[in-house]
């Protein structure tokens, strides 16, 4: 199987001179004459709709999706879009509720959030747990799935690979949320071009396998052959149930995910804080409609490959390190079939995921550790010029603690994608209860925030990693639940009812005790959408419908 051609390089090597070269002139261009955190951190007010809409997607479209999520395709198909989907019905829900609260609010970031509406203390501890997950669980993820697919592809050594995409993500980063932003436009252009480019040639392979020829009739051949890999809803007994069990996917964890991945997410939100709301609600859509499109280039060259292994191609190459199958091979494995040029453009299209995403959620760090850490407990008068520079060294030791940590973290045991939202699973129903019970109940108290933040953590670790059902008899929940065994549910529906126990004993807590009286500053009017959002909303819950029905 040849690895990448002197034409690819090539071809990279443009992509990688129009990345730099467009970061640095967009830095000359609109950097001010002493940088503000606001502007270094937030580019605020210089983001347009389409900028905030390309960012959003290329910090999240990363080696997780191409790599993990692809794998996911080969072994459980496509329900495993329902990730994407659901995240587009999820754009539209935040653009309308969450983005006018933050917004009116003057909030920079999700700590701030916090801070404003219960107290310093919840604040504090949300900030160190988010630069925890995003450092040992993102960053590290992110850096070690890409730099595996970078490898495989180039032939390069996997350690030369990470430092690669560290070094060329702190170009980028260092810039600014405002060279993010604007270069995340041109990521996404070489992601798209490049990820449907792989996937044509993948279907189209797959129909000369059957003496086929054309785009239509591989997909025919896919659907036909490996009907079990094009459902969205699995039912129990279904041996993908654990990872997407049935209708929860639609009215049950699911939404937490979500919710709080797109919603009360520094890493995501950052992108929209600094506009204006109708911006920050045109560049939501936009990334709603790109997200109906990420399947395609993420989910179906996964099972492309699934059809082509059944049919004997790359049984070896299937095979990780260690001898044993690794379904997170398949993307990687995919490209290296691709004719010169089309593979040096999809190597491009995977680096641009890999170090977009990096760049976004290395600038999200810094933004919380230099705002919500260290200004207000180290350098309350510090410079902001100084600020500045903190950020970027913060950058740059968060990229060196992922290079160092990311081979130990287990990564490829359950596949990249899977492992990423499990780990994060056990934060998310907490935060996600703090955030929408502070958004619209004005008696939400600190108290129970701080329960739903660290109970929650407690209560998902005990839940996950000790199924004995008595492990809750500690926290007074072990006769709540009809369970014995709580590791025998899927890790969504343990979700479920860990945001069900947090938000029970935050109403408990804030009607026990004193009402603090630290409302947001919200009226109904600043909830109404325009009526251009409203045609563009309707048309992606339409086509979410339209595809749960066709692929149920």
């Amino acid at each position: 199987m040849q690895k990448l051609q002197t034409i690819d390089y090539l071809v990279f090597l443009f992509y990688f001179i129009v990345v730099a070269g467009y970061g640095f002139w967009i830095y000359n261009k609109k950097k001010s004459a002493q940088t503000s955190t606001k502007d270094f951190f937030l580019a605020e007010g210089s983001l347009t709709w389409w900028a905030i809409g390309a960012s959003l997607i290329a910090s999240n479209i990363s080696a997780e999706q191409m790599i993990g999520m692809s794998g996911n395709g080969f072994s459980m198909g496509l329900g495993i879009s329902t990730y994407e989907w659901m995240a587009a019905a999820t754009l539209i829900i935040v653009a309308v509720f969450f983005m006018p609260i933050y917004l009116k609010n003057n909030i920079s970031t999700m700590p701030q959030f916090l801070s404003q509406r219960y107290n310093k203390t919840v604040s504090l501890i949300m900030a160190i747990f988010w630069l925890l997950l995003y450092i040992m669980v993102n960053l590290t993820s992110i850096l070690y799935l890409g730099a595996l697919a970078v490898s495989g592809i180039s032939g390069l050594d996997f350690y030369t690979c990470m430092v690669f995409l560290a070094i060329f993500a702190i170009i980028i980063t260092i810039g600014g949320m405002k060279v993010i932003g604007y270069t995340d436009v041109i990521q996404v252009f070489f992601l798209v071009i490049g990820g449907l480019a792989a996937t044509y040639l993948a279907v189209t392979l797959v129909s000369s396998k059957y003496e086929l020829t054309g785009l239509v009739n591989g997909f025919k051949m896919m659907t036909q052959n490996h009907d079990d890999h094009f459902h969205m809803i699995y039912p129990k007994g279904n041996p993908n149930y654990m990872s997407l069990p049935g209708l929860t996917v639609l009215f049950g964890g699911m939404w937490i995910v979500n919710l709080n991945y797109w919603g009360c997410n520094q890493y995501i939100t950052q992108r929209a804080l600094g506009a204006d709301l109708d911006t920050a609600r045109k560049g939501l859509l936009f990334a709603a409609f790109l997200k109906l499109l990420m399947p395609v280039i993420v989910t179906l060259p996964g099972i492309a490959a699934y059809a082509l292994y059944q049919k004997g191609m790359f049984q070896q190459e299937m095979l990780g390190v260690d001898g044993t199958f690794n379904q997170d091979r398949a993307y990687p494995v995919l490209l290296n079939l691709l004719p010169m040029g089309l593979k040096g453009l999809s190597f491009a299209a995977l680096t641009a995921a890999v170090v977009a995403s990096l760049a976004g959620k290395a600038n999200s760090i810094s933004t919380i550790f230099t705002l919500d850490v260290f200004r207000p407990y180290f350098a309350k008068d510090m410079s902001e010029k100084s600020l500045v520079m903190v950020g970027r060294v913060v950058i740059v030791i968060a990229m060196i603690l992922a290079i160092v940590i990311s081979p130990f973290m287990g990564i490829e045991k359950k596949g990249g994608f899977q492992f990423i939202q499990e780990m994060t699973g056990l934060l998310s129903p907490g935060i996600f209860a703090a955030f929408i019970m502070g958004f619209f109940w004005k008696r939400t108290n600190s108290a129970g925030a701080f329960f739903a933040i660290v109970g929650g953590l407690i209560i998902a670790v005990l839940m996950n990693f000790d199924g004995d059902a008595k492990a809750l008899e500690v926290l007074g929940f072990n006769n709540l639940f009809p369970f014995d065994d709580w590791s025998l549910m899927p890790f969504l529906d343990r979700m479920g009812w860990v945001f069900v126990i947090c938000i029970a004993v935050m109403f408990i807590l804030s009607l026990v005790l004193p009402d603090e009286k630290k409302g947001l500053e919200i009226d109904a009017s600043m909830f109404k959408p325009s009526t251009g959002f409203t045609i563009g909303a309707s048309i992606v819950i339409i086509i979410i419908i339209s595809l749960y029905t066709y692929f149920w």
